[in-house]
């Protein structure tokens, strides 16, 4: 099954209603304009008004042998990680999900034709566009995600483990 086919076969990613009437109010802006987001991003991105290329960090390891791509696509699946349409799609990458955690954030995963998994946590694009496409807040949870993927990847060594003095670096503004 080819990526595309798989992304379509996943469920999409359900925003909890939020409380608060400011969270409120962005929850009904990205019900309106999520119809076309992906359609409008893809020109922006055409017509180089905005730029994204690369991938973004926290490698957390790779898709251990003898897992199929969609079988571990189902089993991500079955512990609430859902089709994230919203987000930049980075070089090599097959699929993006995110798991929400409330409406405020989220742990986002990428998976890489090179079999290269990716991850972080941070601001949901609806509740902190701004926040989310700046990066600010975005950080590893590396220990979360092992915990959640187990034996389905072969770990990565850490930043700390390669460079123990410094931390993560990742260019602002790319999603």
């Amino acid at each position: 099954m080819d990526a595309h086919a798989l992304k379509a076969s996943l469920p999409k990613s359900v925003l909890p209603y939020p409380t608060g009437l400011w969270n409120q109010a962005k929850y009904v802006f990205w019900k309106v304009i999520a119809p076309c987001f992906t359609t409008v991003q893809n020109l922006l991105l055409n017509l180089h008004v905005i730029h994204h290329s690369g991938r973004q960090p926290f490698v957390l390891g790779s898709l251990a042998p003898g897992k199929s791509v969609e079988d571990f696509l189902h089993y991500i699946e079955s512990i609430g990680f859902a089709n994230h349409f919203i987000a930049w799609v980075d070089d090599g990458e097959l699929l993006g999900l995110r798991k929400l955690d409330g409406f405020e954030y989220q742990y986002h995963i990428r998976i890489f034709d090179d079999g290269e998994i990716r991850g972080h946590y941070e601001y949901t694009p609806e509740a902190h566009m701004i926040w989310h496409v700046k990066e600010v807040g975005m950080v590893d949870r590396r220990e979360d995600f092992l915990g959640m993927l187990g034996d389905w990847i072969i770990p990565a060594p850490s930043v700390e483990t390669l460079n123990p003095t410094r931390a993560p670096q990742h260019s602002a503004g790319a999603r």
